[in-house]
């Protein structure tokens, strides 16, 4: 009696208990839930019960992910899946992604992420097959992959006509026409990822700048080839909240005062714009008085003059500000603390060292 007792408390104090806790912790990682399905046949049917707890699979950096995912999408439970992450989960190749197709096609007809960063062995093969049975994608990520071309971006804008979150970072092979593709099919994309895509001109640019002015984060990280020609389209994006052009060596003043009219800016990356002067950052710090975040870094063609400025449009905001390597800047770091710091703290990063990150 006494152990039917403690198994009732069990049921009706301990359970309730456990799922109100994991249905509040949106962080929990899958494995950790999975475990708790072992702990008590009670706790079992409890969590199997809450379907919102199971619309997501996790095989970060996992061993054996391809077989893994077909087992766990087999389960009744995942019939209603909608992000899945395999993330350098090395060992994927499109056979698991055909398979996925052949046997669990039903369970893939609501996912709205996918996440196959460091992919590598993923073809445009394998993005034919896996977008043909992903019609209600909305994120796509595929960073790093040297394999996909402008024919994956075909079938991916021909099967997913939903994106609004695509992440070709140091896809090295893809060129403009993927950009045509993208800026055609995808006027309603809200966030793009072009790291390191060298084949990259103005032109495929403009494509995305004059079509796309959803955009509320752009990132050209290590994109040396675009020039102020397209720059200056950056201002026709009046959502833009995050734009990092790191590495952007051809833009200059009046491209950088074009880009001043994004006035939602509250992240901006200009490390090593080595063209940049005074005058580029006052016009950034006239135009955009809600930037949080500010680099300078590596740019020799700053001085205390746009701390001024920033101090006077964009202390009541910027948190963060990087002028490491910045030489034209004497003031002493007591001073430019307190030019920023009105209402919060601000980070200021102004070692003359290499750069470290921050």
């Amino acid at each position: 009696m006494e152990g039917e007792s403690e198994w009732k408390t069990w049921s009706r104090e301990t359970v309730p208990n456990v799922m109100r806790i994991v249905s509040t912790c949106t962080t929990l990682p899958h494995r950790d839930l999975f475990s708790l399905l072992l702990v008590s046949p009670c706790l079992h049917q409890s969590l199997l019960s809450c379907s919102s707890l199971w619309q997501g699979i996790d095989l970060r950096e996992m061993n054996n992910a391809g077989a893994r995912l077909v087992a766990a999408l087999s389960m009744s439970r995942y019939r209603h899946v909608k992000e899945i992450n395999l993330e350098f989960a090395q060992d994927i190749e499109d056979k698991h992604l055909e398979l996925l197709k052949a046997k669990c096609l039903d369970s893939l007809k609501n996912l709205e992420s996918l996440n196959l960063n460091g992919c590598q062995k993923i073809s445009d093969k394998g993005i034919e097959i896996i977008t043909s049975a992903c019609p209600t994608l909305k994120v796509f990520s595929i960073y790093w992959n040297v394999r996909v071309t402008d024919i994956g971006i075909q079938h991916l804008v021909k099967n997913c006509k939903r994106i609004v979150d695509l992440n070709l970072s140091g896809c090295k092979n893809i060129s403009d026409k993927s950009l045509q593709l993208v800026a055609d099919n995808y006027q309603e994309l809200e966030s793009l990822n072009l790291t390191r895509c060298v084949k990259l001109t103005d032109l495929g640019l403009q494509k995305i700048l004059l079509q796309c002015s959803s955009l509320r984060s752009l990132n050209l990280y290590a994109l040396s080839s675009f020039t102020d020609k397209a720059y200056k389209k950056i201002s026709l994006l009046t959502h833009l909240k995050f734009l990092d052009l790191c590495g952007a060596q051809n833009l200059s003043d009046e491209g950088l005062a074009c880009i001043a009219k994004c006035k939602n800016l509250v992240s901006l990356n200009l490390t090593w714009c080595v063209r940049i002067t005074d005058a580029g950052v006052i016009a950034i710090a006239q135009g955009c008085t809600s930037l949080e975040f500010l680099s300078l870094f590596g740019i020799v063609g700053v001085t205390d003059k746009c701390l001024e400025a920033l101090s006077k449009f964009c202390s009541n905001t910027l948190t963060t500000l990087d002028v490491n390597g910045c030489v034209g800047i004497k003031a002493d770091m007591n001073i430019v603390l307190s030019l920023l710091i009105i209402s919060k703290d601000t980070d200021v990063f102004a070692s003359r060292g290499p750069h470290q990150s921050t």
